[in-house]
């Protein structure tokens, strides 16, 4: 039977409570049991998209949390794949339920691409966040000043009223590294990103002095990659490794892209990326060097 993950909440009814990330975590974990489901049954996924009316691609997607279930299409998948017990088809359906109401961030769709959603799910799920960042500070440590000048390079021709929104979105975002369950951030930062003076120097000096206070913090870890390292393994630009304390969900790279984004989840990408990531963890100059680092870009700005 599926569960919400080992030590997660329920309400009074047994039902399990929704975890960190709500619904996109959710459909993830739903989705995973209905492949194992599938596959034990030795089921193709057309033989299920057939016993649904739905095309290989939507099974895919389902199975993948990338969409939400309908009642009837779950309800014709447990029976396909011989779930008969009531309670344990009950389990999954109120999951399914849950995994449909929409996340906070539904308030900001008419701003976010499809693409983005899930990441924020994603995002609040982690129990690690690893990250390369080569040309900006990493969403979740950038000062509201910063935040208005990226959004203000990258949308050029939206109102002052959805940059503030834009804004708003992403400070909320950051409330997630005071949660007391918060997760683990270590980002890698190329010296680049904390040098080009995005809003002028005296928005890149207030961002500076933000990451001098977050680098004191024992859940952050924060490096910088030097100019002298040269030459580094992350040639394809910035990405970002999420990992999970739930036992359901695997390791997600994260590409974000101008138009798009990727999610890598099979277990050979997740391994070449953490070790391009270890890679720059070497490369970069250690932790401890970081402050001193910070103060000797911050008095050249």
């Amino acid at each position: 039977m599926i569960s919400a993950g080992a030590g997660s909440a329920t309400y009074p009814d047994g039902r399990p409570a929704q975890p960190r990330g709500g619904p996109t975590v959710l459909r993830i974990m739903l989705g995973g049991q209905l492949r194992r489901l599938r596959e034990s049954r030795n089921i193709s996924r057309d033989e299920a998209g057939r016993a649904i009316r739905a095309s290989n691609s939507k099974i895919c997607r389902l199975e993948l949390g990338r969409i939400p279930f309908k009642q009837h299409d779950l309800a014709e998948l447990l029976t396909l794949y011989g779930v008969t017990d009531s309670s344990e088809r009950e389990t999954m359906q109120a999951l399914a339920r849950q995994a449909g109401v929409p996340g906070w961030w539904h308030q900001y769709n008419d701003l976010l691409p499809s693409w983005f959603g899930p990441y924020v799910g994603l995002e609040e799920a982690a129990s690690t966040i690893r990250t390369f960042e080569a040309q900006f500070v990493h969403d979740l440590l950038q000062t509201e000043e910063y935040a208005r000048a990226v959004f203000r390079v990258r949308h050029r021709r939206a109102s002052a009223y959805d940059i503030e929104r834009r804004v708003s979105l992403r400070l909320r975002r950051q409330r997630l590294l005071d949660h007391p369950d918060g997760p683990r951030l270590w980002s890698v930062m190329d010296e680049a990103a904390l040098r080009r003076p995005v809003g002028g120097h005296a928005v890149q000096r207030g961002q500076i002095e933000r990451l001098i206070e977050v680098a004191a913090r024992p859940d952050v870890t924060l490096q910088i990659l030097p100019f002298q390292a040269g030459g580094h393994a992350a040639a394809g630009g910035s990405f970002t490794i999420l990992r999970f304390a739930e036992p359901d969900l695997s390791d997600v790279v994260y590409l974000e892209q101008l138009s798009g984004a990727l999610y890598l989840d099979k277990q050979e990408d997740v391994d070449d990326y953490t070790l391009v990531m270890s890679e720059l963890s070497v490369q970069a100059e250690p932790a401890r060097n970081t402050e001193s680092l910070l103060h000797a870009i911050l008095r050249e700005l």
